[in-house]
């Protein structure tokens, strides 16, 4: 598994306050149920695993009005 660098994950989010957005609400569908988008440790927390995921570019940021 490669390290997780700040500077890649906000090169694929652009700010700091959209990986947080994206991590945090990644974070709520993991503990709700929602399917892993990557391989994980049963014993990994969502907050980890939702930063892999968007690491992974498993995961994006949906605009929405």
């Amino acid at each position: 598994m490669k390290d997780l660098c700040m500077d890649d994950l906000l090169a694929k989010t652009g700010s700091l306050y959209k990986l947080c957005n994206m991590a945090a609400v990644r974070a709520s569908e993991l503990n709700s149920g929602a399917k892993k988008l990557v391989d994980a440790d049963p014993k990994e927390k969502v907050t980890t695993i939702s930063i892999r995921e968007i690491m992974a570019g498993k995961v994006s940021l949906k605009l929405t009005q």
